[in-house]
């Protein structure tokens, strides 16, 4: 005779970049021993690993971490967390007062929202005399490494990042889609750049919607008390 297994809730969510309804459920033992091995480990690579697997098992497939930007994985996720452990998370935030000292805070994690900047859009021009800009589409798990998870990204990764992400360039009414263009010719494009037409194409991954919180810290050695931004999912693992 089979042994009964337990009733595993099922819970909605809506996603940030589509306002579509999703179901989900809190992730198994056998999905947190592999979340908490990857923990171990140190490595960002494996973390990502980890999360693309949960949030699959844990949708019941209908997610697809690699076909969705890192935002909304990065959401789904921390809902998934926070009705597999507790929506109270414990977490050690750097005191900027002295930028040295770590404050313990408490984070209602089924609060945080995805930010998104008033003036963020997809669409870069870099060129207003010749009308020339690029569309970007936002990145997914499949288009970073896992340094991006922890906000350590150098020039070469989002050099990397920005070439994967181009959906096309437009120069007035032509197009250049980049699904039809050559890898050298993208990469000649972007090499052709001032500093400041890159600059205007990796800001666009700065104030690209994230997951963002504001918290209240108090410094245990100076008691000076600052308010802190969490961003990104790293921020808000315990």
């Amino acid at each position: 005779m089979a042994l009964p297994l337990a009733n595993v809730a099922k819970y909605e969510l809506t996603l940030p970049s589509q306002q579509k309804t999703v179901n989900f459920r809190p992730f198994l033992v056998k999905e947190e021993k592999i979340l908490l091995m990857a923990m171990e480990s140190g490595e960002s690579k494996e973390m990502i690993s980890a999360i693309k697997e949960i949030v699959k098992s844990c949708t019941f497939g209908e997610l697809n971490a690699e076909d969705h930007p890192m935002f909304d994985i990065e959401y789904v996720f921390l809902q998934i967390r926070a009705k597999s452990v507790g929506e109270k998370a414990k977490l050690k935030v750097l005191c900027p007062d002295d930028g040295k000292t770590y404050a313990d805070v408490e984070v209602d994690l089924s609060q945080i929202e995805v930010f998104v900047d008033d003036d963020h859009s997809s669409n870069v021009l870099i060129d207003e005399d010749r009308k020339l800009g690029v569309t970007l589409k936002y990145p997914s798990l499949k288009d970073i490494d896992g340094d991006t998870l922890t906000g350590e990204v150098n020039i070469a990764k989002t050099y990397k990042m920005i070439e994967n992400s181009i959906e096309s360039i437009y120069e007035g009414e032509t197009v250049h889609m980049a699904k039809d263009l050559e890898k050298n010719e993208l990469n000649e494009f972007l090499e052709n750049l001032t500093a400041i037409q890159m600059r205007k194409l990796t800001d666009f991954y700065s104030s690209m919607p994230r997951l963002e919180h504001k918290v209240k810290v108090k410094n245990p050695k100076t008691e000076v008390e600052s308010e802190v931004t969490l961003k990104g999912l790293a921020s808000f693992f315990g």
